[in-house]
């Protein structure tokens, strides 16, 4: 049997009020009994419902949704659009950005080539320095921590780069500049010091120090380069010249000769990450070029004796300047060019802008009686005299429109061709060119044809920048006294170089060899290719050479010369004085002397030709023979013995200078 449902109990529930009936209607109009009323029933507040658990109802995501895709899609319709840009529209302008900041290019500076006496001894080289640079970023508030941080960095680099402070602190506060040079071409030393600066500064900003972590000259930094010094300090300063801050050639040699010695500077190029080089990811370029070497004609040791000589008695005769040419004879090469003043070409600061050209190529002045040389070799090249002919000297002579003298007042002298060279007389020098023609015009037309085979008025052809050609009027120019004075060496200008190449071609045998100063150049591969053969040219015959210097032995030899103070014992010397009047550059009037004195050696065989030039002396004798003579003596006899040139074997000839006017 299945088992009995158990009962159902009846919860009570609450009272229930009852419900008051309705009276019944009467029927037939009847009239019923009213019930007694019942009492009201007690009221009772109502009971609150019991309360249910509280249901928290969700929103719908559907829009938040919506929302957030849409903000997904327009941000990566924004990546799509930037890459589609950067890949395809914009790619070459980013990928030339990219390589300017990942690739790092440098120029790698060509080493400059050294130039050498004739021997190979260095007279201008080339060493390591360093230009010293900064980063202004880093000196700025901001990054040194430090409010004049370009104060205190400039007052501690200062005496390090003898410079001024203020400057130092200008540049080190260059506004939104990430590279200022502070010093160019300094010394290993000088980088050194400041080395050692920095390291002393980056200990004290050690936090453990004290400091807060910042170098003070952190931002001072260095580029290699390379330094243009000169061993012999002012020695051939005149000749080499200088290079300007940039290191190119701005003066002299160094310039003239400025692409053969510079060189090609090369290229490095490599990848860079915070500034330093990728080691992995290899570096690509080209090589600089070395400049070539070059070789000068010059001798050191002969060019130091020359210039100690010209420097001391420009100094004793308290003159504006001097200068001093010797020559090989037989090749036209300088083998020493000195000027005085001079200046030192390792210190340009120091120097004065009037000395630091080469006043030898570059004055033009009167030469003086040095140029009656010329003179007397066009009258025996035309063979209207002979060393022996007579020549009545008067102590005046009227020609043109002035009246001639020599250097003294004599009563009238009885020459010898031979004697108006020795003792130098303008009259008789006067007199003699007089019979070049038929007519003084005549003369003087053959007179400036030697003139200019000699050279004069033209360049010497070494090239040398600022060269003066001198000045030869052509002769139907001539003043009525410059076809007068121009025979003895007044009214036309010559520069040193051209008065020394004149006793050149002498001693030459009458053959002119334009002078060098260059004998040729030594490349990269260390192969010496040498400079062309200069130019050369019959002036005079080689009879008329030798008939000239054996004349001129007598202006050195014989007591009535004028040259007796340049006399070398053991050799023959022949010679010749000069002293001009000069013309003030300033005034633009004559002022003063120009002193000289030419000549070669040995006489009978030459090899060496001196020339010697002072420019207004004011203390002492202004005469040539008395203030070159002696250095044309000192430079011939040290050039002499350098050369291993032998003494002379024979006596000079001794030819007559004076006659006897009497039948």
């Amino acid at each position: 049997m299945p088992p009995k449902e158990p009962p159902r109990r009846r919860v009570p529930g609450p009272a229930r009020p009852a419900r008051p009936r309705p009276a019944q209607a009467a029927s037939g109009g009847s009239r019923t009994a009213r019930p007694a009323p019942r009492p009201a029933p007690r009221r009772t507040a109502p009971r609150p419902p019991a309360r249910r658990p509280r249901t928290i109802r969700l929103g719908n995501p559907r829009p938040r949704l919506r929302l957030v895709s849409l903000g997904l899609t327009l941000v990566m319709l924004v990546f799509v659009v930037r890459l589609l840009q950067v890949q395809a529209v914009d790619a070459g302008a980013y990928a030339a950005k990219a390589d300017k900041y990942r690739f790092q290019e440098y120029t790698l500076s060509a080493e400059r080539g050294e130039i050498t006496d004739r021997n190979g001894i260095a007279l201008a080289a080339s060493v390591d320095a360093y230009d010293i640079t900064a980063d202004p970023k880093l000196f700025t508030p901001q990054e040194s921590k430090v409010a004049d941080a370009p104060e205190q960095a400039a007052a501690l680099l200062a005496p390090i780069l003898g410079k001024q402070p203020a400057e130092l602190a200008k540049k080190l506060r260059t506004p939104k500049s990430r590279y200022t040079l502070l010093a160019r071409k300094q010394t290993p030393q000088v980088w050194n010091q400041i080395k050692d600066l920095k390291k002393v500064y980056g200990q004290k900003s050690q936090p453990s120090a004290g400091g807060n972590g910042i170098n003070l000259l952190g931002g001072v930094l260095s580029e290699p380069s390379t330094k243009r010094v000169y061993p012999n300090g002012e020695l051939a300063a005149g000749i080499l010249g200088y290079v300007n801050a940039e290191g190119r050639g701005a003066g002299g040699l160094e310039s003239m000769l400025d692409p053969e010695l510079a060189g090609k500077d090369g290229k490095i190029r490599f990848t860079q990450s915070g500034g330093r080089q990728v080691p992995t990811a290899g570096s690509q370029g080209t090589p600089a070029v070395p400049g070539s070497n070059i070789e000068l004609t010059i001798d050191r040791d002969i060019q130091w004796a020359a210039q100690q000589a010209i420097t001391e008695q420009v100094k004793k005769s308290k003159a504006d300047r001097g200068y001093v040419i010797v020559q090989d004879t037989r090749t036209g090469e300088v083998l020493a060019l000195a000027n005085a003043p001079g200046f030192d070409p390792n210190d340009l600061s120091a120097a004065n802008a009037a000395a630091m050209g080469n006043a030898a190529l570059q004055d033009a002045y009167e030469p003086g009686s040095t140029s009656k040389v010329m003179s007397m070799a066009a009258v025996l090249e035309e063979g209207k005299a002979a060393p022996g002919t007579h020549v009545t000297v008067p102590n005046r002579l009227h020609r043109g429109d002035r009246l001639f003298k020599d250097d003294v007042d004599h009563p009238t002298w009885y020459l010898t061709l031979n004697g108006v060279l020795a003792k130098s007389s303008n009259i008789g020098t006067i007199l003699a060119t007089g019979r070049l023609g038929a007519t003084q015009a005549e003369s003087n037309e053959v007179l400036h044809s030697y003139l200019r085979k000699f050279g004069i008025g033209s360049p010497t052809g070494l090239g040398y920048p600022g060269e003066t050609p001198g000045i030869l009027a052509k002769p139907g120019d001539w003043s009525t006294s410059q076809q007068y004075t121009i025979p003895f060496g007044q009214g036309l200008s010559v520069n040193a170089m051209q008065a020394a190449s004149v006793y050149s071609t002498i001693a030459n045998g009458g053959v002119r060899i334009a002078p060098t100063l260059v004998r040729g150049t030594k490349g990269p591969d260390g192969r010496f290719a040498p400079v062309p053969r200069p130019e050369e040219s019959r002036v005079i015959s080689e009879k008329t050479a030798k008939t000239l210097a054996t004349m001129l032995e007598s202006v050195v030899d014989d007591q009535e010369g004028t040259g007796t103070r340049a006399a070398i014992p053991g050799y023959r010397v022949a010679g010749k004085t000069g002293t001009a009047n000069r013309v003030d550059p300033e005034l633009g009037r004559y002022k003063g002397y120009t002193a000289s004195f030419a000549g070669f050696a040995p006489a009978d065989e030459p090899r060496v030709t001196v020339y010697c030039a002072i420019q207004n002396p004011t203390k002492g004798s202004y005469f040539g023979g008395q203030i070159c003579g002696p250095i044309y003596k000192k430079v011939m006899e040290f050039a002499l013995k350098t050369l291993h040139i032998a003494p002379t074997g024979s006596d000079p000839a001794r030819l007559p200078v004076v006659f006897d006017p009497t039948p």
